[in-house]
């Protein structure tokens, strides 16, 4: 009989085992039951509830081996921790429901995902007709790049034909004394191939056009200039379609996640952008931007509100030489729209960062564009990124293997004003003891001066008079300044405090 079927004595107090309550939709881990020993040693208690197979003390010391891997898997199971996934809010009731993700407003990729609807005039695309066509698919663009041609053959065939038949040379065909407009043309076939060979330059010399046809002669001319326009026109469109540097950003990666982290004992926001091409990108130019709804003052509501995050421009960081990947920062100061932010505010931000790096390719000269975001849970607090530059033989190995790794650091979790008001808290406390101490210093080095100039005693003095006391040199009892790369221990406890 299975185990689930079968009669068992309630559980015991003492071995009811804590159980971490799980939200509602999560699927619970299944272990298998363990089959009772052959000589029925032990008792066996299943609790659907828990999930867990709990045995009595006397079960312990015979124990099959599928008892204990269910057992074990049971522990394990219970120490693991939660997979990632969909956070889980209160609602008004109390139950649990998934929180919604953010829409990003640009792709990991670079594309902004924007869409355009509802536009009356789209009669300004028609006046910029090559922005146009060179922004269209590419089956578009084939389809329009092999129409233009087809149409213009058609059209003057069609003209050419016409001109045959009004001039009647196709009543003509046999008559040898007759001087057609277009020699051997005896059908709309044979005229749209000579409008073929006119517009395309070949000349096959089967079919001329005569000097009895004033009429032939201006279309001729008209035809040949209509079609080195339309191939001017559909090549360029077609070059630069294939020359666009899109497909060069490409090889411009950026980091999976940015992080927070200390340094020279100041947060800043980190991300890695590197270069997978020999060729570099000339004039490299680093931009970031924040995307965040905001309300102002007056209750207006300014949704995607962009804010521009600075990377450098007022010292020239932002301008890169990007040879090898670089690691951007962004300094959390009081004009950061960071500035009042702290870790346990950044689990309930609602906001996407968006970084450009434009620059010219090397090879084609042309302008590029990369693009890439992050949101608020892509951002890292505490971390900071693994380095991937090694020195070898000669040159500089890059590891791009470690390009989105990240490790964790010592990093307080106020914010940088917070963390701004502890060090100035420091340094005012440290600047009072000073000036005190040196306050104090001139009426404690006065009785020395004066003991110093008498000349020294060559006995003890005698009762009754008063002996003079000379102080010593004052020591400095503050604590040494931390070293290089070390986080500074009394900022941080302060601000922790």
């Amino acid at each position: 009989m299975a185990v689930e079927n079968s009669v068992l004595p309630p559980r015991p107090d003492s071995l009811s085992l804590p159980v971490d309550n799980k939200p509602e939709g999560e699927p619970e881990a299944v272990t298998e039951a363990p089959v009772p020993p052959a000589d029925g040693c032990g008792v066996f208690n299943v609790s659907e509830e828990l999930g867990h197979v709990v045995t009595t003390e006397a079960a312990k010391g015979n124990r099959s081996f599928r008892s204990k891997m269910a057992e074990r898997e049971a522990t394990v199971n219970q120490t693991r921790k939660k997979p990632q996934g969909q956070e889980k809010e209160r609602g008004r009731f109390g139950w649990a429901r998934a929180r919604r993700k953010r829409q990003r407003y640009v792709e990991k990729n670079g594309r902004c995902n924007v869409q355009h609807g509802n536009m009356r005039e789209t009669y300004r695309y028609l006046t910029d007709i090559f922005t146009t066509l060179v922004d269209l698919n590419w089956r578009c663009s084939l389809f329009v790049f092999v129409m233009a041609y087809a149409v213009t053959w058609l059209f003057f065939g069609a003209i050419w034909y016409l001109i045959a038949y009004c001039r009647g040379d196709l009543d003509h065909l046999e008559d040898e004394t007759w001087t057609p407009c277009v020699n051997n043309v005896n059908g709309f076939i044979s005229a749209f191939l000579f409008s073929i060979e006119t517009e395309t330059t070949i000349g096959y010399g089967h079919r001329v056009i005569t000097d009895q046809c004033p009429v032939g002669t201006m279309l001729l001319l008209l035809q040949a200039i209509l079609g080195s326009m339309v191939n001017a026109f559909m090549v360029g469109c077609m070059f630069v379609k294939i020359s666009q540097p899109n497909k060069r950003a490409e090889t411009l990666v950026f980091s999976k996640h940015a992080v927070i982290s200390l340094r020279d004992d100041k947060l800043c926001l980190m991300f890695r952008v590197g270069d997978l091409r020999s060729s570099h990108i000339v004039g490299a130019n680093m931009r970031a931007k924040l995307i965040k709804s905001k309300q102002t003052q007056e209750g207006e509501f300014i949704p995607l509100d962009q804010t521009d995050i600075s990377v450098g421009f007022e010292t020239g960081d932002d301008r890169l030489f990007l040879v090898s990947p670089l690691v951007i920062s962004h300094e959390i100061d009081a004009r950061s729209p960071f500035w009042d932010m702290s870790q346990a505010q950044l689990e309930k931000e609602d906001f996407e960062i968006v970084v450009i790096l434009e620059g010219m390719v090397e090879a084609t000269g042309m302008t590029c564009q990369a693009r890439s975001s992050y949101l608020a849970e892509e951002v890292q607090w505490g971390h900071r990124f693994s380095p991937m530059m090694l020195l070898a033989e000669g040159f500089f190995d890059i590891d791009y293997g470690a390009f989105h790794h990240t490790f964790e650091v010592d990093t307080p979790s106020c914010s940088a004003r917070e963390l701004s008001l502890a060090a100035a808290r420091l340094d005012a406390h440290l600047y009072w003891s000073i000036s005190s101490r040196l306050d104090e210093e001139p009426t404690l080095v006065q009785p020395a001066t004066k003991e110093q100039q008498a000349p020294p005693p060559e006995s003890a003095p005698a009762e009754g008079e008063a002996t003079t006391f000379i102080v010593g040199e004052m020591t400095d009892v503050g604590a040494p300044p931390p070293a290089v790369g070390e986080p500074n221990g009394s900022i941080q406890s302060a601000c922790e405090a």
